[in-house]
């Protein structure tokens, strides 16, 4: 709008700033007009805050919107400062009126800026970028699972479980997107419990899907795909070098479409019958308070139990039923080392996954155009790092104790326990319980790597102690030392009705049993169910021959039995060669080793 001259501002103010009763009545002989610049003028009584940025402002554009359309929302001890009301009084103003007046304007620029159209669209473009960000972070998470996956296995199988790991990400892309994406979210007209029944296939068009951002919606579905890439990754180490490529791609395609996505609708969906987010005053009609598991729901906040539980019982079962590996264990039941041919390889792959999980967790706060989701992503940023230190050093050490030296791999493997422990409970435990929950979860995956020894489970990566268990305790955790402040904060802003589910918090706090009583019955359904559905897909397989590969080819490798070439191209003593367009093999190393 174009807004009046100098002499027209003094007789009356510009018809978008208002001026309330509580102004009118308080004495105000004094000028209040703020000059902007020689031709443009704006009443308003914070001139010492905002004239510069004002002039600067509206000499550039005078034809913008008035200040009181385009300022953030600050909180009352902002525009209140010392200063201002110091201004005021200094004015002739009581320090009464001057705190009244400041409170009154507050409301007024606070409610101008709630409904302005361009800051919802900011808002949804801020929140659009942070999860297309995240998701790209999560997605990285995929290289760190090829490289550790490759670093930890012989070279000759090198070729065969990198291929597996791109072929997850296209795989679960297609399979999520037409109908995983539907289970995990969809609401219908009668939507159920126990799995999704709508947006089948255009999960980007349509405004149903039952997610928490209410910003950057759209984006969703790709943060959602991330994730279920993830948990269809995570097996392929339980089962690495000798699993058969057609019973990998079977069950990459069941647990991206079914199973990952029936889980997510449990925990993640607001109709879940597991889910934390149906309380009363959420906007899901159908469900109330009462009829959530306990009356407090299960808490897993970025997927300990919904994706590294997931993933790491569909390894256990693979594992279990294809049996260990050729020369794995001796005549008498001993286990016999077969190390990987890259420590530099498994370092790499961890570093990765430790800078994609900083998307995995606070990305999980979905939103982040408010000071409560930042303060949520940043505490899930702090614990996820100590716990992943905590669980680092708590193996080393361990390791240290049984072997007598600092075992590198061992590190590696802690640190990546640390982050599946914490994922369930970043947002809602202090930085102390999070270092406790990374040494607690390190030792008992220790514990149990050395059980799979004992039970003849040959688990080359230790993906099912890491994620399995790893996410059990994870999830387990969380009913012990969630913290009631947190879970209000994290669930309970925004609710129309009372937040009383913030009663249920962690049993060492004081918030009874309620909550660790839903974990339990969590970790119980989600092993139950992913163990159950691939356990009959990996038996089936098995009885048509079709789930592990023969001696001959588990002797020469997959690399070579199975994709043709290998990782390494070199020539019978051991140095680099090339192929040319015509495939003759040039040697490119001339010394020989």
């Amino acid at each position: 709008m174009d807004y009046p001259s100098e002499g027209e501002a003094r007789a009356s103010p510009p018809p978008d700033v208002m001026i309330s009763p509580l102004t009118r009545r308080l004495e105000q002989p004094r000028d209040v007009t703020c000059h902007m610049s020689d031709r443009r003028v704006f009443m308003f009584p914070f001139c010492p805050m905002w004239s510069g940025w004002a002039a600067r402002t509206f000499r550039s554009n005078p034809t913008r919107k008035a200040p009181s359309q385009l300022i953030p929302q600050m909180s009352l001890d902002v525009l209140c400062s010392t200063d201002t009301i110091a201004s005021l009084t200094g004015a002739g103003f009581t320090e009464d009126q001057a705190n009244a007046l400041c409170s009154t304007l507050l409301g007024q620029v606070s409610s101008s800026f709630a409904t302005n159209e361009g800051i919802t669209d900011f808002k949804y473009g801020v929140n659009t970028a942070w999860l297309v960000i995240c998701s790209a972070m999560v997605f990285i998470m995929h290289g760190g699972f090829a490289m550790l996956c490759a670093g930890a296995i012989r070279s000759k199988n090198t070729l065969n479980i990198l291929l597996q790991t791109i072929m997850d990400a296209c795989v679960s892309a297609i399979a999520f997107y037409i109908v995983g994406f539907a289970f995990a979210y969809g609401e219908g007209d009668k939507p159920n419990r126990v799995i999704g029944d709508a947006i089948f296939g255009r999960p980007m068009c349509d405004d149903s899907m039952a997610l928490f951002a209410a910003q950057g919606r759209p984006n969703s579905q790709l943060y959602q795909w991330a994730f279920a890439a993830t948990a269809v990754t995570i097996p392929a180490g339980a089962v690495a070098e000798r699993f058969n490529f057609n019973a990998y791609l079977a069950y990459s395609i069941l647990l991206a479409a079914f199973v990952y996505p029936v889980v997510v609708h449990w925990v993640w969906c607001r109709e879940g019958w597991l889910t934390h987010f149906s309380v009363s005053g959420n906007p899901a009609p159908a469900k109330q308070e009462d009829e959530m598991l306990f009356r407090a729901g299960m808490i897993d906040f970025a997927g300990s139990g919904v994706v590294h539980m997931v993933g790491g019982m569909c390894g256990l079962m693979g594992a279990v039923l294809v049996g260990p590996r050729l020369g794995r264990f001796d005549s008498n039941g001993k286990p016999v080392d077969m190390p990987g041919h890259s420590a530099t390889l498994v370092v790499l792959g961890t570093v990765l996954l430790w800078f994609g999980w900083y998307g995995f967790n606070p990305g999980s706060s979905l939103t982040i155009d408010n000071s409560i989701s930042a303060q949520v992503a940043g505490r899930a940023a702090v614990t996820t790092t100590l716990a992943g230190a905590a669980g680092g050093l708590t193996c080393l050490m361990n390791g240290f104790r049984r072997n007598k030296a600092w075992d590198l791999i061992s590190m590696c493997n802690g640190v990546l326990v640390g982050f599946v422990v914490i994922t369930a409970c970043a947002h809602v435990v202090e930085p102390w319980a999070a270092i406790v929950n990374g040494v607690c979860g390190a030792l008992i995956f220790d514990l149990v790597c050395w059980l799979f020894l004992k039970l003849r489970i040959d688990d080359p990566l230790c993906a099912a102690p890491m994620h399995g268990f790893g996410g059990m305790w994870g999830v387990f955790f969380t009913g012990l030392l969630a913290k009631q402040e947190y879970i209000q904060q994290a669930y309970g802003t925004g609710m129309s009705a009372p937040y009383t589910r913030g009663d249920y918090y962690g049993l060492f706090y004081g918030g009874g049993g309620r909550l660790l009583a839903s974990q339990v019955i969590g970790i119980l359904a989600i092993a139950g169910w992913v163990c159950g559905t691939t356990g009959i897909l990996f038996f089936v397989l098995k009885m048509f021959n079709l789930l592990r590969i023969s001696e001959e080819e588990e002797h020469r490798g997959l690399d070579a039995s199975k994709h043709g070439g290998s990782a390494y191209n070199t020539d019978v003593y051991g140095r680099t060669v090339g192929v040319s367009p015509k495939a003759e093999v040039s040697v490119a190393a001339t010394a020989d080793p």
